[in-house]
């Protein structure tokens, strides 16, 4: 091969993203520099996150680049090498972006990293022994730290976040309830992932319904949460905290197109003494070994089975990713390139 094939971000969405926010292109291969490496991308991970960055708005990461392939994290095989601590057939996890090649410099912190995939599948690495798995796992641990016996809840439950992050909290002795959209999902999230209960927003579209369905699930209060989503499941949420809980605040899908997420009862976080972190988990990457140590043994022991939802081809990448956001994936979202 000497073309690499790349997805720009090519404009800005004004409002809901749409296919044409993007653009397919072709380059040449680059040339391999003293101490770079050049990777061929196996799987190509999408994730929430990016359709923040597509917006030219303040937030805690630089907007993606016009013009430019659009960000995100890889694992593939490196082709060559220049680097002493990289070979050629190397398996590697890193941020190679939406396109079959990358050129990276390992020295460069979060760049790439070689993986083992013995016992736990590359693909695993963009998912629950990668970004989202240490996500989840840096929200329960440091945020929420919980005590065996009590309950937390996750929204976006049978994502990749929320596939670890059952796993974690059953392994601290936690009654674990998720929010998830479809009663397919529902039940892959009792049934296979281990939750205690699981909740359809899609049965429960408004605050009231939402706060009775955790009512029922929750009967002694909500001790943590982890937030993804926003919006009235967050307002429901705060109606059934008890004193003293825990909110690891990682993301706000329901209001990525630019819409306000107002709370309707932000005195419940005084009530209730409620402690209330956001985080980013790219900024605690001294937790990441510890983190990946155990994500691993989950999965090695069968007590992490995380589910995928493959499109083919790099020219899938932006209406898979659209589809992320509308919840229409079943797991991690993966884009297979070769």
């Amino acid at each position: 091969m000497t073309v690499n094939q790349q997805i720009l971000l090519d404009n800005r969405p004004q409002g809901e993203a749409v296919e044409s926010n993007f653009k397919l292109v072709q380059s040449p291969l680059p040339t391999v520099g003293e101490g770079q490496v050049l990777v061929r991308h196996h799987y190509l991970s999408l994730d929430p996150y990016m359709r923040g960055r597509m917006n030219d708005s303040k937030s805690y990461a630089q907007p993606q680049p016009l013009g430019e392939v659009m960000q995100g994290g890889t694992v593939g095989e490196v082709v060559e090498s220049r680097h002493p601590k990289f070979k050629a057939g190397d398996k590697v996890v890193g941020m190679g972006g939406w396109q079959e090649y990358s050129l990276l410099d390992p020295s460069v912190p979060g760049a790439l990293r070689k993986v083992d995939t013995t016992h736990v599948p590359l693909s695993y690495y963009l998912g629950a022994v990668g970004m989202p798995g240490v996500t989840a796992w840096y929200g329960l641990v440091k945020i929420i730290n919980p005590k065996a016996g009590e309950t937390v809840v996750v929204s976006a439950a049978t994502g990749a976040v929320g596939s670890a992050f059952v796993a974690l909290a059953k392994a601290r002795g936690c009654r674990v309830v998720g929010i998830a959209g479809g009663a397919e999902k529902c039940r892959y999230a009792v049934h296979e992932l281990g939750f205690d209960a699981c909740i359809d927003y899609r049965e429960h579209p408004d605050t009231k319904t939402m706060a009775k369905a955790l009512k029922d699930a929750c009967p002694n209060g909500i001790d943590g949460y982890f937030e993804n989503v926003g919006g009235y499941i967050f307002d429901a949420v705060l109606l059934r905290t008890n004193a003293f809980a825990r909110v690891a605040l990682c993301g706000m899908i329901a209001g990525y197109d630019g819409q306000p997420l107002p709370l309707a009862n932000p005195a419940l976080l005084l009530v209730n003494r409620i402690k209330l972190e956001g985080f980013i988990v790219s900024e605690h990457m001294e937790v990441w070994g510890e983190a990946l140590t155990e994500l691993g043994g989950l999965v090695a022991a069968g007590k992490l089975k995380p589910r995928e939802t493959i499109s083919q081809g790099l020219a899938s990448a932006p209406g898979a990713f659209l589809g992320l956001l509308k919840g229409k994936n079943f797991g991690k979202q993966l884009v297979k390139l070769i």
